[in-house]
């Protein structure tokens, strides 16, 4: 089943340089397509529409100053088992946890920086694509 999902590359994977390194990596899996990409500095609105479920809890504060510290990629990969893939392509936040081949595993440092966002559900990733590319159906 063909699905889309949301990929953030975030400003630590901007600032070292590793956003073609994580593309190619999506771009590799077979059947997979990247549909919309943009580069853009996050502002505090849209940081609160993405994290609202975290409102309130101690690392909402850091991640959203993090999140609007410099420029994101967003993207939406759409192909057959996306949403799945694609974090297993990012792998665990803690990259220490993290195994070696997923990105978090191969360029991680720390657990609140890490590289990479992607949707965890389908219901995730229509509300997420809503908010980053409004003008896609």
């Amino acid at each position: 089943m063909s699905q889309r999902t949301l990929v953030l590359l975030k400003p630590d994977a901007v600032q070292r340089g590793l956003v073609g390194e994580i593309i190619g990596r999506i771009e590799r899996k077979a059947g997979w397509t990247i549909s919309a990409l943009e580069l853009r500095t996050l502002d505090r609105a849209v940081l609160e529409q993405h994290y609202a479920e975290h409102v309130g809890r101690d690392f909402y504060e850091p991640l959203v100053t993090f999140m609007s510290s410099g420029p994101v990629v967003s993207l939406v990969v759409e192909g057959e088992r996306v949403i799945e893939g694609v974090r297993q392509l990012a792998g665990p936040t803690d990259p220490i946890k993290a195994p070696s081949g997923s990105i978090r595993g191969d360029f991680g440092t720390i657990t609140r920086e890490n590289l990479i966002h992607a949707s965890d559900s389908e219901e995730s990733a229509e509300r997420e694509i809503k908010i980053f590319f409004p003008g896609l159906s």
